[in-house]
């Protein structure tokens, strides 16, 4: 059963490549904020370089914290899917270009492992391009089975991949 005091906040990783990109990420935020989940805080923009072996434009990425009041981790997933979906998201490739993709890194220190939502996020602590804003957003955040800070996860991944903050 979902106990609420687990969880007073939750970490959305957004990314596109598609389209406008900017635009994309504002247009998922505004639809996270009209899903009924409550953005506290947001990273910068970074620009990024896609980690796939498929050849696409480069991502801009960042990372929301929303918090209180906190649907159940389902409900938050099942409506970063309608998001992706309303805002054009299709799955013809794996790995392939997306106008938005929203991933669900952490919420509290909840663990989930069904074939619908996986907590935290398996990947998160091999990608610079979700690690550098989540650390601008919570560097002090503790991820719940490496027991490490943000920080500490950039401090040692070995992803050398190209991030910057992106400048219109």
């Amino acid at each position: 059963m979902f106990n609420r005091n687990h969880a007073s906040k939750a970490y959305v990783a957004l990314g596109s490549n598609m389209g406008d990109r900017a635009g994309n990420l504002l247009l998922a935020l505004r639809g996270m904020m009209e899903a009924a989940m409550c953005v506290c805080r947001v990273s910068s923009i970074y620009e990024t370089e896609p980690l796939s072996e498929i050849e696409q434009p480069p991502f801009l990425n960042m990372v929301a914290e929303v918090g209180n009041p906190l649907p159940a981790p389902e409900q938050v997933m099942a409506r970063l899917l309608r998001i992706e979906f309303l805002l054009g998201r299709t799955r013809d490739r794996k790995d392939g270009p997306r106008t938005i993709d929203l991933d669900l890194l952490l919420y509290g220190d909840l663990e989930r492992d069904t074939e619908f939502l996986m907590l935290p996020h398996p990947r998160l602590h091999q990608r610079r391009f979700v690690l550098e804003p989540l650390v601008e957003v919570a560097p002090h955040l503790v991820h719940p089975t490496l027991n490490c800070t943000a920080a500490e996860l950039l401090e040692k991944v070995e992803d050398k991949s190209a991030v910057r903050r992106w400048v219109p």
